[in-house]
């Protein structure tokens, strides 16, 4: 029986047996409020000491159990869901490679050692973003490549500029005259990968990708690895007063962009892929609002629900004949109960749903926003981006599992594959108890006790309802109703991000290709190249040739006349 496994179940058997063995060791720390530090000192360089560090603290045990529980799960479903793939083996390679990249990242809290775990979550990711090998998966996997490579950059720069410490510890930096510097590059290099505004145009074109690799970049990986890079480095960060009001203005206004950019599109994937933008927006801001402790609860949590919801959406995909397109669904909620039980779970508890996983977080950063001294404007914005949550959860229900059927009348639509429930039931367990677990293990998920008056508690809860009750009453699904506003392209296109980030860019590499190759290679390398080379020596020959032909006569007669010469003098010589 275990010769025939499928080399996907063999990974989620061992990631999740990895989450089960390590849950009571990080159990034992979180309780107990230990950190384990191993350093190794590579080689010593006058004052500046290169190590390697690994450290073991409950953020780094929680993270990494976190992100292989949901690996697990995700390469359970792979095990269904790629099954036809004839490169099962490959897949599940870079798979375990990126899982591998994110543990290295969140166990190293040294930079240059860092850097291997943050520049193979990139690389990596480009494999798995054109695994597809078409034209489309390419310029997403470009787009994401480039524009990672920025923060890789920006870290470099930084390792460079903290040479000046003496050391790379993330844990035991201080105040120097170059730390904005270093604050102002570690900072790009998070937005970077936590795709905020202006670098947020690659997030929904990584959906590229296969349905699995999206619910394991967009919950857990690639995108935490700025928000876990800041609350890292939050200490250092928040040493000056410019970084706080910087980062929570990107923050909304990508919060806010993502927002109503989700309520304007229409590919399944890209809607939730713009949520888990505007969850990174909400993460963000509470790291402004110098909360990194609940940023981090409210990773953990948005991991556990977005991966579910990520896993629902391919269920539905895989069994709607590959359509993406909400308006081309319809009745899906009496052919796949349970996929659907699932994502309405993972939706409510996306939107802040009372006693769901989401609620516990997010509630609790809108009320601390409400609390802490924070810019009114900035406060509305945020409230009005939650509002746009609800929204475009419900629109997306409302036009996939519950309007009329518009999809093929003879598919049928099947969910009697053990693999896909394991996971999705896995899932769904901790995306309703995961929240109050947390909350109940975490000393740090519960802040110090705040009194706010009764109508600011209940605003969160009446700005979703509003949010409900806007996008049922507006909301006209209408799928022959093609026209496209300037003010919806606006919004569809993430506020022109989408275009200028790729548009501009290739029409620039194109036409400098052209003039490259009609100077160098038609122009220049024609002349002095094989060309050239060729056309001279071919001109030689011809003259030569006609002169040969024209001076034949003139030839044979020295030549006769040499040879008379030649004999005489012979002649001569023997007399």
């Amino acid at each position: 029986m275990f010769k025939n496994l499928k080399s996907s179940s063999i990974a989620s058997f061992m990631l999740l047996m990895y989450s089960i063995v390590i849950f009571p060791v990080t159990l034992n720390l979180i309780m107990n409020n230990q950190t384990i530090l191993f350093e190794w000192t590579i080689m010593q360089i006058s004052s500046c000491i290169m190590t390697l560090i690994m450290i073991i603290d409950p953020i780094s045990l929680s993270f990494s159990n976190t992100v292989c529980l949901i690996s697990g799960c995700v390469m359970l479903f792979s095990s269904s869901y790629m099954s036809h793939d004839p490169f099962l083996k490959r897949f599940t390679w870079l798979v375990m490679l990126f899982v591998m990249s994110m543990n290295l990242l969140v166990f190293i809290p040294s930079l240059p050692a860092l850097l291997i775990g943050w520049d193979g979550l990139g690389i990596v990711s480009f494999a798995l973003v054109i695994y597809y090998q078409n034209p489309k998966s390419l310029s997403a996997g470009m787009l994401t490549i480039l524009a990672n490579r920025i923060g890789d950059v920006m870290i470099l720069m930084s390792i460079g500029l903290l040479v000046l410490q003496g050391h790379w510890n993330i844990m035991t930096m201080w105040d120097f005259h170059l730390s904005l510097w270093v604050i102002m590059s570690i900072t790009i290099a998070a937005m970077t990968k936590s795709a905020q505004i202006p670098f947020s145009s690659w997030l929904p074109a990584a959906m590229a990708a296969p349905t699995p690799v999206s619910a394991l970049v967009h919950s857990s990986t690639l995108v935490t690895a700025g928000i876990f890079l800041i609350i890292r480095f939050s200490p250092f960060l928040t040493t000056t007063s410019e970084f706080p009001s910087f980062l929570l203005f990107i923050s909304v206004l990508t919060l806010l962009m993502a927002g109503i950019g989700a309520n304007y599109e229409n590919d399944l994937k890209k809607i939730i892929a713009l949520s888990t933008l505007s969850q990174l927006g909400v993460m963000m801001m509470s790291l402004a609002m110098k909360m990194p402790h609940l940023a981090l609860f409210h990773l953990y949590t948005h991991a556990l629900f977005k991966a579910l919801l990520f896993l629902c959406a391919g269920m539905i995909i895989h069994n709607s004949s590959n359509a993406q397109d909400i308006r081309s669904m319809g009745m899906i909620f009496s052919q796949a109960p349970l996929t659907i039980t699932c994502m309405n779970i993972a939706n409510l508890s996306l939107c802040g749903a009372p006693f769901l996983s989401g609620f516990y977080s997010k509630d609790l950063i809108l009320e601390t926003a409400l609390f802490s001294p924070t810019n009114l404007l900035m406060v509305l914005l945020i409230f009005l981006a939650t509002g746009m949550t609800a929204a475009y959860s419900l629109r997306l229900s409302i036009s996939s599992l519950w309007s009329n059927m518009k999809g093929l009348t003879l598919h049928s639509k099947q969910e009697k594959d053990p693999y896909i429930n394991w996971a999705t039931s896995v899932l769904t367990t901790t995306a309703i108890v995961g929240g109050l677990f947390l909350q109940t293990i975490f000393i740090e998920f519960n802040p110090i006790t705040f009194i706010l008056p009764f109508t600011y508690k209940m605003t969160t809860i009446t700005v979703i309802g509003i949010g409900l009750f806007l996008a049922f009453s507006f909301w006209t699904p209408d799928p022959k109703k093609k026209d496209m506003h300037m003010y919806k392209y606006f919004f569809s296109t993430m506020w022109f991000l989408a275009p200028i980030s790729t548009q501009p860019l290739t029409k620039m590499s194109m036409v400098m290709g052209t003039h490259m190759m009609k100077s160098i290679d038609q122009g220049w390398l024609e002349i002095f190249g094989g060309q050239g080379a060729i056309q001279v020596s071919s001109q030689l020959t011809q003259k030569n040739q006609s002169f040969q032909m024209s001076s034949f006569n003139y030839l044979i007669t020295l030549s006769l006349l040499s040879l008379f010469l030649m004999i005489m003098w012979t002649l001569a010589n023997f007399t």
